[in-house]
């Protein structure tokens, strides 16, 4: 567990101590477009933070390769290099995308072609959890397609709920603190070695949108744009993927052979479960969007204004509250499902589960009201305000006193 922590803080600090210069750098090239009429900030404020994410990842994949515990993964699993591969590409074409705009068509083919490489290099669902089996195997073609689907529908997911500040940063970091429980507990719970790799990689994504988030919360001071959106969905895809790509189901079910019932079967379906419970709510808001947008007879791919976060927003939510109730449901679907694979489906659970969500959805029904500890929780600071000057725009600390997105 030390060397996993020690991960967490490795990346998190050096992402942190790059998403200064970035910014610096996202002002000089001017990467700073004005605001649009379906943003909620009200300052023009530069992107290409996923590059100092990457950075991050960079380097914490480099000191893991050289900690005694941690290098066997590099040297047994190709996920790491698969993922490094991926994550290169799809931060590549963040980045094309947040200077110079990239057409959506476009976009969607550099997502499966950085699925294809993950691929090629061997991240690949091998198998399917189906009640009453073993797991059913998958043949190459089957197993590619649904790899890349994967793939593209989380890196798209991440995307559309990048809409708020600190919103996919922390959503995404909590999806990946319960992937990480996860794989850690199938490691050293079942003694199964191929999810060290999944632990490792979540533990750094975890880093990750921790270090970014103290840029990135309200108000923001750089947003991660599409180079780090795209790239967040990409890893939480990627550990899914190398759970059911690498982790025996047959080891899986004999690990917990002295369990009656569906209880005992809880381990293996989880894999198929985490997935979609670490990106609920953005892959429901995608499915949304898809639907609201083809009904009113408009692309798929064109922007509006009705994500949830929105919706949140037109309710009378604070920036602040909105972002809050998004961590606390992301929260209560990642953590709830860990927790059902520890337990078992226990009486107590199913109780205090139904307990929380009542909380919730009182606190969903009192959007005018902003309890002390959301202001602690994010609490208000000046600004980087970008102003332009003789044509170049420079960064100038000022306090913002409105909504800043």
């Amino acid at each position: 567990m030390r060397d996993y922590l020690l991960m967490l803080f490795i990346t998190a600090a050096v992402t942190h101590l790059l998403t200064g210069p970035v910014r610096k750098f996202a002002i000089t090239i001017g990467v700073v477009p004005e605001v649009r009429a379906r943003d909620v900030h009200r300052e023009p404020t530069p992107r290409l933070g996923g590059m100092a994410m990457f950075g991050g990842l960079l380097a914490g994949l480099l000191v893991a390769s050289h900690l005694p515990h941690l290098e066997e993964i590099f040297t047994q699993s190709s996920t790491p290099r698969a993922l490094l591969s991926g994550a290169a590409l799809i931060c590549l074409l963040g980045v094309l995308d947040d200077k110079w705009g990239v057409d959506a068509l476009v976009k969607l083919g550099g997502q499966v072609l950085a699925a294809g490489v993950m691929v090629f290099q061997g991240l690949t669902i091998l198998w399917l959890p189906v009640p009453g089996t073993d797991g059913i195997y998958l043949s190459d073609w089957q197993g590619t397609l649904l790899t890349v689907g994967l793939i593209v529908v989380s890196i798209n997911a991440v995307n559309f709920v990048d809409g708020l500040d600190g919103l996919a940063a922390g959503t995404v970091g909590i999806a990946a603190t319960a992937f990480f429980l996860y794989a850690y507990r199938l490691w050293y719970g079942y003694g199964i070695e191929a999810a060290a790799s999944t632990t490792l990689v979540s533990a750094i994504l975890a880093g990750m949108c921790l270090g970014f988030l103290v840029h990135n919360s309200h108000p923001a001071r750089i947003f991660m744009g599409d180079s780090g959106s795209m790239l967040l969905g990409l890893l939480i895809a990627g550990c899914a993927v190398s759970v059911t790509g690498e982790v025996d189901p047959s080891l899986l079910s004999q690990s917990v052979d002295g369990r009656s019932g569906s209880a005992a079967m809880v381990p293996v379906y989880i894999p198929l479960i985490m997935p979609l419970s670490v990106i609920a709510l953005p892959v429901a808001d995608l499915v949304l969007a898809v639907i609201r947008r083809t009904w009113n007879g408009m692309s798929p791919f064109a922007a509006d204004k009705g994500h949830l976060h929105h919706r949140l927003l037109q309710l009378g939510h604070s920036h602040r509250r909105a972002v809050l109730l998004m961590y606390f449901w992301s929260a209560l679907f990642s953590f709830g499902i860990v927790a059902y694979s520890a337990r078992g489906a226990k009486s107590w659970m199913l109780f205090g589960v139904a307990f929380v969500c009542a909380v919730g959805l009182f606190l969903l029904l009192q959007p005018r009201y902003e309890s002390g500890l959301t202001r602690r929780l994010l609490p208000r600071r000046p600004r980087g305000r970008v102003v332009a000057t003789g044509g170049k725009r420079t960064g100038a600390d000022e306090e913002h006193r409105a909504p800043s997105r």
